[in-house]
């Protein structure tokens, strides 16, 4: 059974459909801005002279999977910076990193891989090694302290940039490079700097490692120490409020002003939206000539689970239909051994195995091999989110598996039958987002959001409602200038090609909204940016 050439890559028919009309609209970044007209521009109550940024990807400027400098010039704090420089704003330094590359080296290895790119038929990684290395140290103060990969208890975190921290995840590679000290942390950092106006955009992460792990992480919920979690994990609401409630108030003493915003809905970004749960075509010669026999097989399990009263854990493939893959759902009850059980006590099962060329003496190994890999297993609905790198494994021959099946006995054929990912073998947790998962992520963004705009209201900040933006921009699109952004993968203008942060354009738009922010809270009077300003795309090559 060969489905291992089976790939469902989603960029492909994006580009067969688009390519030749979309990317030359999207993409036309030299249009000539549009005159503004003569506004007299105030910083109202406002004093932007020392300007100082804090979060963490979002902030930095991270877009096409990796931090660089074209990305960090194009940052959201960034071209707010701009903006203020016509209205009293003072210098906004960022710590670039040493090229457009993008990732990170330690000791020569690759820690942080460099950018992607758009090679015409979907997204990939430069074929480079990254030459920003670790262990080279700026000096200076930054007033971008955006940090990749920061949550939001490590803005309070000494030593998150101490280098001896990173082996044992105490560290950012990141932040390392900018830290002023060892034993400070991002805050301390900001505030030695004695900011007039500050950003602050954080918490996204804190649910990000949990959704893209498809899950695989803790729910914190009830425990406040988050010294036990893991980067996967969510954090508990109550360590967020008290976090967030101690970073606002730091920044905001002596009334100092600033501008605040919370975290979007991430199930709705291109990482989670752009891999169907019904991606294998019958009409892949590879698949479509296995449907039948896939059915005889898995024809024994439903009758088992329909006996057991699950008819919803039947799998049947389409001969007609885009067919849902096959997937392990860990909240579903373990039946590994009543399915063993059920087929050991059925007389046909070895006159069954014989059609495919399996001795009488096999049934008891086949019997708990079904069983052990299909005790959890169901086929996906609409409800399942499948991350975006689950688009190059789908249908493609697990070898792990496969040796691991031919270690209990099997042949290489029927081991390499039975470890097909998402037909024969049931996809792990970490390539799909479960409703149940799905709804602890909403829950913490909901309770964080709630944090977010309790703390920014009572210290009268101006406040983004970035999750309501960025749904609109998702759901339905959203103009800005000549253009439309989308929520679509490569082509849609607002998502950069790791399907999660946006491009420049769309940290334009969302900067427009942090404008309209500033403005109505405090009486201020600010420049627009303009979308033919910003790309959505960025070539392979960079000077």
């Amino acid at each position: 059974m060969k489905i291992n050439t089976i790939r469902y890559i989603p960029y492909v028919s994006l580009l067969v459909m688009i390519s030749l009309v979309s990317y030359s609209c999207s993409s036309d970044d030299d249009t000539a801005s549009t005159q503004e007209p003569e506004i007299v521009y105030s910083a109202g109550e406002a004093d932007f002279s020392t300007y100082v940024s804090l979060g963490n990807s979002l902030t930095s400027g991270y877009t096409d999977g990796a931090l660089f400098v074209a990305g960090q010039q194009n940052s959201l704090p960034n071209i707010l910076a701009s903006q203020f420089s016509e209205v009293g704003g003072g210098e906004f330094t960022q710590p670039l990193m040493a090229d457009n590359l993008g990732g990170v080296v330690m000791a020569g290895t690759t820690i942080q891989e460099p950018r992607l790119y758009f090679d015409g038929a979907g997204p990939v990684r430069l074929p480079v090694s990254p030459t920003t290395d670790v262990s080279t140290t700026l000096t200076g103060t930054y007033n971008n302290m955006g940090v990749p990969g920061a949550l939001s208890y490590h803005l309070l975190a000494p030593g998150y940039g101490n280098i001896a921290g990173l082996q044992t995840g105490q560290a950012n590679p990141y932040f390392v490079r900018f830290a002023s000290n060892p034993s400070t942390s991002i805050l301390a950092d900001a505030l030695a700097q004695q900011p007039t106006f500050f950003s602050l955009w954080i918490g996204n992460n804190d649910v990000l490692g949990y959704a893209t792990s498809g899950g695989t992480g803790i729910d914190q919920a009830g425990n406040m120490d988050p010294t036990t979690y893991a980067s996967n994990d969510i954090t508990d609401p109550m360590v967020f409020a008290n976090v967030y409630t101690t970073l606002v108030e730091q920044l905001s003493s002596n009334n100092t002003k600033g501008v605040v915003a919370n975290i979007p809905d991430i199930t709705a970004v291109p990482f989670f939206t752009t891999v169907p749960y019904n991606p294998l075509n019958p009409e892949n010669p590879d698949f479509g000539a296995q449907i039948p026999m896939l059915n005889s097989i898995f024809g024994a399990l439903n009758q088992i689970y329909v006996a057991m009263q699950m008819p919803e854990r039947t799998i049947v493939f389409s001969e007609q239909e885009p067919n849902a893959v096959v997937i392990k759902d860990e909240y579903l009850t373990d039946i590994s051994l009543q399915i063993e059980g059920a087929l050991n006590a059925n007389p046909g099962f070895p006159t069954f195995l014989a059609q495919f060329g399996l001795p009488a003496q096999a049934a008891p190994m086949v019997a708990k091999l079904l069983g052990s890999m299909y005790g959890q297993s169901r086929q996906a609905t609409e409800q399942d989110l499948f991350v975006l790198p689950s688009s190059s494994t789908i249908g493609t021959l697990n070898v792990d598996a496969m040796q691991g099946l031919m270690g209990m006995g099997l042949s290489e054929q029927l081991a390499g039958q039975f470890s097909v990912e998402g037909i024969t073998l049931p996809m792990e947790d970490k390539w799909v987002l479960v409703p149940q998962e799905q709804t602890a992520v909403k829950n913490a963004t909901q309770a964080f959001n709630a944090t977010i705009a309790s703390v920014a209201e009572s210290k009268g900040l101006a406040f983004v409602d970035a999750n309501a933006i960025l749904k609109a921009v998702a759901e339905t699109g959203v103009a800005f200038d000549s253009f439309t952004l989308k929520g679509d993968l490569v082509f849609g203008g607002a998502f950069s090609l790791d399907g999660i942060h946006p491009t420049a354009r769309g940290y334009a738009y969302v900067a427009n909204a942090f404008l309209d922010a500033i403005e109505k809270a405090y009486n201020a009077s600010l420049p627009r940016v303009q979308a033919a300003d910003y790309n959505t795309l960025y070539p392979a090559q960079l000077p």
